[in-house]
C-alpha cells in the first residue's frame, strides 16, 4: 500500500512568467508560505511515497525547476533541454526521466513527470485515465490536486477518482483544490472528496434499481446499516414479515440516516421511496408490492415467487385463514389452483423459473421461451390476481 499524490500542470501566457506566488489556507487553518506550486506543500502536508505531475508536451514543465526550487549547475543540460521543449509545446518522456530524479531528492518521495494529452476529445480524455491509472496499484490511497493545469481537468480528476476506485481498487484521500481569490492575494484550500460520497450514493441507487438489493444502502446509512442489510437478506429469501419487522426497526431509529453528512438529504426521500412497501397495511399488499417491483427489474424468479405469495395472502384472508400459517397457506394454494386458471398459470410459471426444468405444459414452455412472453405474461397476471397498487399505508 502506497500513498500517491497526482498533481497537474498547465501554461501561462509567457508574460506572466510562470504561476504567481501564492499563500494557501487549508481547511483546519494551516498556512503555506508563497509558493508558486501548490503541489510543493500538499507534499509536504500528505507525506506520500510517490508525487506524480501530470502534463501535457505544452505544459510549463521548466517552472517546476526555477520557481519554488533552484538546483544551479544541477543537470544544468537537462534543463536547457528542457526549456527549450516548452518554448516549442514539444516536451518529451525523455527530457522529463532525466530531470525527475532532482525533484525526487529534494522532496524526499518518488517522483514520475509524465505526459498527458490536451483531453481535446473522448479519445484523449480516456488516454488521460490510464496514464493515471498505470501508476496506482490495489489498496494505494490517492490524492488529487486539481489546481493546475486546464480547467476542465477537475472533472476529469473526479472520474479518474471513481475510476481508481471501481476498477484498481485504491482508496481516494482528498481531491485538492486552491482556490485564488484576487481581492486578497490568497487561495483558499478546499478538499472536494465530499463529491465521492455523493458518488457512493449514486453507486447505491443505480445497483440497487438493477438488483432490488437494497442491501447496498448499508454501509451508507450508519447505526441502521445493519437493519438495511438484514432487512434486505431476509426479503430476497422472501421472509417478508422478518424483513419487514427489520425496516420497521431502522424507521423507528431517531438517526436513521447518519448526521452530520450533508449529502444524505439528497438521497434520503429516494431511498424511503424504495422502501416504502413495509408501510402497507397487510401481507398480501406487501408481496404484491415486491413482486410489481422485481417484475419492474426483470428479476421474474422472485416476481413470480413473491406474487404467488400475494395471491395466497389474500385469499387466506377472505377465508378466514391464518395467513402465517404454512398449512393453511397450503390449503388457500389448492383452493387457488382449482378455482382461478390464472393463478394456476402463475404457478407452474414460478416452477418453471425455480427448478429449472422444461415444463410439461407446452403453453408455459411458449411462456417463458422468451422475454417479452415471459414479462407481458406476468404483467396480465399480475393486474388479475394481485391486490390493487398503492394500497392504505400505515405510518412508520
Amino acid at each position: 500500500m502506497r500513498k500517491i499524490l497526482f498533481t497537474f500542470l498547465g501554461r501561462v501566457p509567457k508574460a506572466e512568467g510562470g504561476y504567481r506566488a501564492v499563500r494557501y489556507r487549508f481547511p483546519d487553518g494551516e498556512e503555506t508560505l508563497p509558493v508558486a506550486f501548490f503541489g510543493w506543500p500538499l507534499v509536504q502536508r500528505t507525506c506520500p511515497d510517490l508525487l506524480v505531475v501530470l502534463g501535457t508536451p505544452g505544459s510549463m514543465w521548466d517552472h517546476l525547476f526555477e520557481a519554488d526550487f533552484t538546483f544551479g549547475s544541477e543537470a544544468v543540460e537537462d534543463q536547457l533541454a528542457l526549456g527549450e521543449a516548452v518554448e516549442r509545446s514539444a516536451v518529451t518522456a525523455g527530457h522529463l526521466d532525466a530531470l525527475a530524479p532532482l525533484l525526487g531528492a529534494r522532496l524526499g518521495c518518488e517522483v514520475r513527470l509524465d505526459l498527458i494529452p490536451y483531453c481535446r476529445d473522448e479519445i484523449e480524455q480516456v488516454q488521460v485515465l490510464q496514464v493515471i491509472a498505470r501508476h496506482v496499484g490495489g489498496d494505494d490511497i490517492v490524492d488529487l490536486d486539481v489546481t493546475h493545469g486546464f480547467r476542465h481537468l477537475p472533472m476529469l480528476s473526479l472520474l479518474a477518482a471513481l475510476y481508481l476506485r471501481r476498477v484498481r481498487g485504491a482508496r481516494i484521500g482528498h481531491i485538492w483544490y486552491g482556490a485564488f481569490d484576487p481581492s486578497s492575494g490568497e487561495a483558499t484550500v478546499h478538499d472536494l472528496a465530499g463529491l465521492l460520497r455523493i458518488a457512493n450514493w449514486l453507486d447505491a441507487l443505480a445497483v440497487y434499481d438493477h438488483s432490488g438489493d437494497y442491501g447496498v444502502f448499508a454501509p451508507l446509512a450508519g447505526g441502521g446499516g445493519d437493519l438495511l442489510a438484514k432487512a434486505a437478506y431476509f426479503e430476497r429469501t422472501t421472509n417478508t414479515l422478518k424483513a419487514r419487522a427489520a425496516l420497521n426497526g431502522w424507521a423507528s431509529r431517531a438517526e436513521r440516516l447518519p448526521a452530520g453528512q450533508p449529502e444524505v438529504a439528497l438521497f434520503a426521500d429516494a431511498l424511503e421511496e424504495r422502501l416504502a412497501w413495509y408501510r402497507l397495511a397487510d401481507r398480501a399488499q406487501w408481496e404484491a408490492a415486491l413482486a410489481r417491483r422485481y417484475l419492474a427489474d426483470g428479476d421474474y424468479l422472485r416476481a413470480a415467487i413473491f406474487g404467488q405469495e400475494a395471491v395466497k395472502s389474500a385469499w387466506a384472508v377472505r377465508t378466514d385463514r391464518d395467513v402465517r400459517d404454512s398449512q393453511q397457506r397450503d390449503g388457500a394454494h389448492k383452493e387457488l389452483l382449482c378455482a382461478k386458471k390464472q393463478y394456476a398459470t402463475l404457478s407452474e410459471v414460478r416452477n418453471a423459473l425455480a427448478h429449472g426444468v422444461r415444463p410439461a405444459d407446452k403453453r408455459i414452455t411458449r411462456i417463458i421461451a422468451h422475454e417479452d412472453n415471459l414479462n407481458s405474461t406476468l404483467q396480465s397476471l399480475f393486474r388479475s390476481l394481485l391486490p390493487h397498487a398503492g394500497g392504505k399505508q400505515v405510518p412508520p
